[in-house]
């Protein structure tokens, strides 16, 4: 698939939203003021797909603000190392990022109901869910929330070896060396796997030279850095949310002009519809590839499987929980319907 075909429009109403947004506030087409620029990052290279993906937030910004606001892309990893980047934004270096929330857990433990939730940004916003968690985020880490991108994705466990099956249908990873992250490291523990830390851009290198035995990714991305040539094993079914959000300075949304915002606003609600759409069809498309590609994918099921989700989604709740966040039952009721 060409970097093209992945950021293709599945029916953006960026341009209606925006329109609709603007004539609310009364601005005058013809009203003159210089063009505002913004600076933004992607924590993933440029040519994932998840880079791909947030051009087309980028992309209709420029399309709908041409003359008003502009976004500039710095590009990813190369910009700032993705675990500063949040740190960037916060002091205004640059003015949006675009990345995986749970980067910043240490400083956040809340970003953990992203992660555990079972419902979709449109509900998480009726509930009130997502200005809760945009109120936190901009007290923990200075950054305001924009969007909440690719709803609906999962992660998986890939391995370079077959993955021990119990007669009861369960996984044992007992002293499998997993490449890992933050969400992942309390699940990956009670299966007796050894979670390794390593940046995207690492991966590859860490597989060849067989670091780690397997890693945690969705299903989309996993092909775009060649990792499948040493990854033969999938477990399913999937587990967690997206974590992937787009923040902004709060200062440099604030400095805006109101058309400006209105923009912005629009594009980031449509992101989060688009990318939920884009996602699904590119993770179909993946999954298909892969498993023609020889992938076998190991599927648990009954009470095996139903015991492995409960101790991947248990161990985000359990984690925001033992954090002592005052937050807790508020997030949870907002972001997880048993």
């Amino acid at each position: 698939m060409t970097q093209d075909s992945r950021r293709q429009t599945v029916a953006r109403p960026a341009g209606r939203l925006a329109l609709a947004a603007l004539t609310a506030l009364g601005l005058q087409a013809g009203t003159a003021q210089a063009e505002e620029v913004l600076k933004a990052v992607s924590a993933f290279p440029v040519p994932m797909f998840w880079t791909q993906d947030f051009l087309n937030f980028v992309e209709e910004v420029n399309e709908t603000g041409e003359g008003v606001v502009q976004i500039q892309m710095m590009g990813g990893p190369e910009v700032f190392p993705p675990t500063q980047q949040v740190d960037a934004v916060e002091r205004g270096i640059v003015d949006i990022q675009y990345g995986p929330a749970t980067y910043h857990l240490g400083s956040a433990p809340e970003i953990d109901a992203l992660v555990g939730s079972n419902v979709t940004p449109e509900a998480a916003r009726e509930s009130g869910g997502f200005d809760l968690m945009q109120e936190i985020l901009q007290e923990r880490l200075g950054v305001r929330l924009m969007a909440l991108g690719q709803s609906g994705l999962q992660f998986h466990i890939w391995s370079v070896d077959a993955p021990s099956v119990g007669e009861d249908g369960s996984v044992d990873m007992n002293g499998a060396r997993l490449r890992s992250q933050p969400i992942y490291q309390a699940f990956f523990e009670s299966l007796g796997a050894v979670p390794v830390s390593a940046p995207v851009p690492e991966v590859y290198t860490g597989l060849e030279r067989g670091t780690f035995d397997g890693i945690g990714w969705p299903v989309a991305g996993v092909t775009d850095m060649s990792w499948d040539k040493y990854l033969k094993y999938r477990i399913d079914p999937g587990f967690f949310n997206t974590d992937l959000v787009i923040v902004m300075n709060p200062d440099s949304y604030a400095g805006l002009s109101d058309e400006a915002r209105a923009i912005i606003d629009a594009a980031a609600l449509n992101y989060e519809l688009g990318s939920r759409d884009r996602l699904a069809t590119v993770t179909a498309e993946t999954d298909a590839a892969v498993q023609e590609g020889g992938i076998e994918v190991i599927t648990l099921e009954g009470d095996a499987a139903q015991a492995y989700l409960d101790g991947a989604y248990g161990s985000a709740w359990a984690r925001l929980q033992a954090s002592g966040s005052a937050h807790y039952d508020a997030l949870r009721a907002a972001f997880y319907q048993d």
